[in-house]
């Protein structure tokens, strides 16, 4: 089963796939951007750029990205349990310039058609975003502020909804507000 955690910034993707790490022992865990060598330094890249990069150029490096990524981890261990934070869908949601039809074919085209069959989201408001935001280092993305979350959060939803048309996939859909215990012990039963 393929597995992905989605959700902006700071909502608690990190902890609690860290938990399943202690209970899914043979599971692959892996994570987008920058799951495979090509996306390590894609992801240097796009993150900590000193030069604007064009809008078309950005979106076809991580489709790049998203290509290894799956010729590498998802192809590979498709027999497995493959968990991973984020995928093709935070990809659609950062590129909010481009029509949804368009990123979906692009993303089929980078994926083989290898969709997840469950997605956890992972939703938090301003408040829990400014007060995490707040106690860490930030990235290029982090520092464009709530706002900006906020409008990637709510696009994020309008992927889901879209792609609920276009595969067969389940949504579990998560306060990140919720203690971490909590949210653990529903993703577990999510995933059984």
């Amino acid at each position: 089963m393929y597995v992905v955690f989605e959700g902006i910034d700071c909502v608690g993707k990190s902890t609690q796939i860290s938990l399943l790490k202690e209970i899914y022992k043979d599971a692959i865990f892996t994570l987008e951007p920058g799951g495979t060598e090509l996306g390590k330094h894609l992801r240097e890249i796009l993150l900590n750029k000193t030069h604007p990069i064009n809008k078309r150029a950005e979106l076809l490096l991580f489709l790049a990205d998203r290509a290894q990524h799956f010729e590498e981890i998802l192809k590979t261990h498709q027999n497995k349990l493959i968990i991973s934070d984020r995928s093709f869908i935070s990809g659609m949601a950062y590129a909010k310039d481009f029509e949804n039809d368009l990123l979906f074919a692009l993303n089929s085209f980078a994926l083989e058609n290898f969709f997840p069959q469950k997605i956890i989201f992972l939703k938090g408001d301003a408040n829990l975003i400014q007060e995490r935001l707040s106690q860490k280092e930030l990235d290029s993305i982090e520092k464009r502020g709530i706002e900006y979350f906020l409008s990637v959060q709510d696009k994020l939803e309008k992927v889901l909804h879209f792609l609920k048309e276009k595969i067969s996939v389940e949504i579990l859909t998560l306060d990140a507000k919720e203690s971490k215990e909590k949210l653990h012990q529903q993703i577990k039963e999510f995933l059984q």
